[in-house]
């Protein structure tokens, strides 16, 4: 008798929010691994796609293992790939865990895998930064779960003219610089918030998360009688989210971390009653396979005609001229 054909693996979550790609894998209890290429990271480890080893930075909210699992597997193939030494990003509090799990992985191979390993302080009032591209910095911020754990965002720094000198001359710009004056300021624009696995809290009403371009978060539960079983494990409820998604300013929310014990049709529905459907249009949920290739299919459909126009108009300049 011929057996059944092995199973097919599941394909990554894709969403497009101009000018970022959102990227990966996240099943609740099993993996979580979210990568922002335009961003060179990711967020979490617990699985390793092969598009996640072209990041430099992998961002670890937390040490449970559907979050790190694929840390030592991710610097091992980026060094064997020929794509240099991998950067985790961790909460100061598990460093000393992580790099033991790592230094374990040397002891079974017989061989050195490269790695660095950030550790940043994420205490209130403290709030260390890493610098991930040039002009951005990634943020750690104290998130609540049942492991020590963090959230971060991603910040754009940019300088402006401050209010006082606007519409000087540049001669005279140049004449109050040359005198020590401080002509400009430094903004910080959020770009990109990660919340990992917490509950509800103060963090989630931050500015840098509050005003951040892109929320990624998890929702575990969906169901109204598993409202108690979300603070037990320290999630979040989806009726935290329909509250939360009331003060944010984001442009998109995905979700991410939703079970397979959750029809994700049940999920959208329940969402759009609790946040309205206003509100709820503005989430996407990274694992909706269907839903986000129709969106990106008209995406694509509107940036083709928008081109064709372009192209017109510029060919109508060209015989007028």
């Amino acid at each position: 008798m011929i057996p059944k054909p092995p199973p097919r693996e599941g394909s990554l979550g894709f969403l497009y929010i101009h000018p970022f790609r959102v990227q990966g894998l996240s099943i609740a209890g099993e993996a979580t691994c979210v990568q922002i290429p335009e961003l060179d990271v990711c967020f979490d480890m617990g699985s390793c796609p092969r598009p996640a080893l072209a990041c430099r930075f992998a961002a670890v909210s937390h040490g449970h293992m559907d979050h790190v699992g694929s840390l030592a597997y991710w610097c091992s193939q980026r060094r064997f790939q020929g794509m240099g030494t991998g950067k985790i990003v961790c909460d100061a509090r598990i460093a000393p865990a992580v790099r033991a799990m790592m230094e374990g992985f040397i002891q079974l191979e017989r061989q050195e895998t490269a790695y660095e390993l950030v550790a940043l302080d994420a205490s209130p009032g403290v709030e260390q930064c890493v610098e991930i591209k040039n002009n951005m910095i990634l943020r750690a911020f104290h998130t609540e779960h049942t492991a020590p754990s963090v959230g971060y965002s991603v910040l754009e720094k940019r300088t402006k003219l401050r209010e006082e000198f606007a519409g000087l001359p540049q001669e005279k710009l140049r004449e109050l610089k040359a005198r020590g004056t401080e002509i400009t300021r430094q903004l910080e624009i959020p770009l990109v918030a990660y919340l990992g696995d917490t509950l509800p809290g103060p963090h989630l009403i931050r500015e840098d998360v509050r005003r951040a371009q892109i929320i990624v978060t998890e929702c575990t539960f969906f169901e109204p009688e598993h409202r108690a079983r979300a603070r037990v494990g320290m999630h979040l409820h989806v009726e935290d989210i329909a509250e939360w998604l009331r003060v944010v300013e984001c442009e998109a929310m995905v979700i991410t971390h939703v079970s397979r014990r959750t029809n994700l049709a049940y999920a959208v529905k329940r969402l759009s009653e609790l946040a309205g459907p206003e509100l709820a249009s503005r989430v996407h949920f990274l694992m909706d396979h269907r839903t986000n290739k129709t969106r990106y299919e008209r995406q694509a459909e509107l940036a083709q005609a928008r081109e064709a126009e372009h192209a017109r108009q510029d060919a109508k300049s060209d015989l007028d001229g």
